[in-house]
């Protein structure tokens, strides 16, 4: 299959779970976007854990870990809407929230990373 359709069907399944995540997680939140933050985190943790798994477990092949990664992380994560919505917290000068969100996303998707990398390292063990 050529790669391209791998990733786009990745990334319409990425797009709808976002979608359907990130309104789940916002629910009744007021302005600062728990839904973007959530899904990017979420992301990061499985990326972590694909990356690490292909890496070091041999897990994946690369069609496979290119539909996961570039296809449904991909479109499930996005950096895009988190730039959008801390600027309009910075346009609204609620600075207090603009920073928490920088710090919150900078910090958990590194965490998630880490988590990820750290899980798959359990799930390489346990397979061996």
């Amino acid at each position: 299959m050529q790669t391209w359709i791998i990733v786009g069907i990745g990334g319409f399944i990425g797009a709808v779970l976002r979608y359907f995540t990130s309104g789940w997680l916002q629910g009744s939140v007021g302005t600062f976007p728990v839904g973007t933050l959530g899904v990017n985190v979420i992301g990061s943790f499985f990326i972590g854990v694909v990356m690490y798994l292909s890496e070091y477990g041999g897990v994946f092949d690369m069609e496979t870990r290119i539909f996961l990664t570039l296809g449904i992380l991909g479109a499930f994560t996005t950096m895009s809407t988190f730039s959008y919505e801390s600027f309009r917290l910075l346009e609204q000068q609620a600075f207090g929230l603009f920073a928490l969100n920088l710090l919150a996303t900078i910090t958990l998707t590194l965490l998630a990373v880490w988590a990820g990398k750290i899980g798959a390292g359990y799930l390489v063990e346990a397979a061996l």
